[in-house]
């Protein structure tokens, strides 16, 4: 499989989300060319603002490699991560994060840049953003509308 590819599974799993009227957020973490984990916002469902798509995977890949280090993982996320999400991000090793949306906010997205990019005990983490016209206009208009539905 390729970036696009594991992108359209963090898709499917943003579905979940937006189908819960949850924040149309899916994370999908790929090691060693294979999926270990899957998972989509759910704040709203458990009322804890920790549940973040990202956070949620993390958790999941930690217990499946009964490991908190993620060395060499790929996460694979709708929309560029919160501060919170990439410091964890950061802390668990993954290497490597790809998005597609960028955050709305240029002052998080500073923030965000300068977490991965801390060169400290662990290595600075890659980001890559995906060509948003590569992927169907129906799975990139669910995302945007959400967050229009919500801002009016």
């Amino acid at each position: 499989m390729n970036d696009y590819q594991y992108m359209l599974l963090a898709i499917e799993e943003a579905k979940k989300a937006y189908d819960n009227d949850e924040v149309p957020v899916g994370a999908v973490i790929v090691q060693n060319g294979k999926v270990i984990t899957s998972a989509h916002n759910r704040k709203e469902e458990c009322q804890c603002s920790l549940e973040h798509a990202e956070l949620i995977a993390i958790k999941s890949a930690c217990g499946k490699n009964n490991n908190w280090r993620l060395t060499d993982a790929v996460m694979y996320v709708t929309l560029e991560p919160c501060p919170m999400c990439a410091s964890a991000i950061k802390q668990s090793r993954i290497s490597k994060v790809v998005y597609l949306l960028d955050n709305s906010n240029d002052n998080i997205r500073e923030i965000v840049n300068s977490i991965f990019s801390l060169e400290d005990a662990n290595k600075p983490v890659e980001k890559v953003k995906l060509n948003i016209s590569k992927f169907k206009s129906e799975d990139v208009r669910m995302l945007s509308d959400f967050f229009k539905k919500k801002r009016n």
